[in-house]
């Protein structure tokens, strides 16, 4: 039996795609070359490696995911899902949609 490599589809909300997107043109300007999204989740998944390879860093990520408090994956979708109904002023610091707001 053979098996295929084929592509898996990911559902993501519109704004994590658009975020995507932009990291994608981001990429693409400093590589001076044509990255694709897919390429992009790739980088980004390296780059994660890469960075929890040192202990150290491993430790402190893996503590501040632990005290963070995060949405269940189904109250995150629906998050993204509701369409916003007021303009929020632009902040300096970005909110982090996966922490529950206070």
């Amino acid at each position: 039996m053979e098996v295929l490599n084929l592509p898996k589809t990911v559902n993501l909300p519109l704004r994590v795609h658009e975020d995507l997107i932009r990291v994608s043109e981001e990429l693409s300007l400093m590589a001076k070359k044509p990255i694709s999204t897919s390429m992009a989740v790739d980088l980004l998944m390296e780059i994660y490696r890469a960075h929890l390879n040192n202990p150290c860093a491993l430790d402190a990520f893996s503590q501040q995911l632990r005290s963070l408090n995060l949405m269940a994956p189904e109250e995150f979708d629906k998050y993204w899902d509701e369409p916003e109904k007021t303009p929020q002023p632009k902040q300096k610091k970005k909110h982090n949609p996966l922490i529950k707001p206070t």
